[in-house]
């Protein structure tokens, strides 16, 4: 498995990850949960961005 491809799964299981805190945390008004799958989801994002650029290099 390639870097990038590497990089793509683990930049979809935060994206992933990210979202369902994301809705819990909302359903249960916790803002903390909310605010983890924010930071998760940005974190899938990034990674996303760096394997792209991986992959064309």
């Amino acid at each position: 498995m390639s870097n990038s491809t590497s990089d793509k799964i683990k930049a979809g299981v935060n994206k992933a990850k990210g979202e369902v805190k994301d809705q819990v945390g909302n359903a249960t008004n916790n803002r903390s949960l909310q605010a983890e799958g924010k930071k998760d989801k940005a974190k899938g994002a990034v990674q996303d961005k760096i394997a792209d650029v991986k992959k064309h290099h």
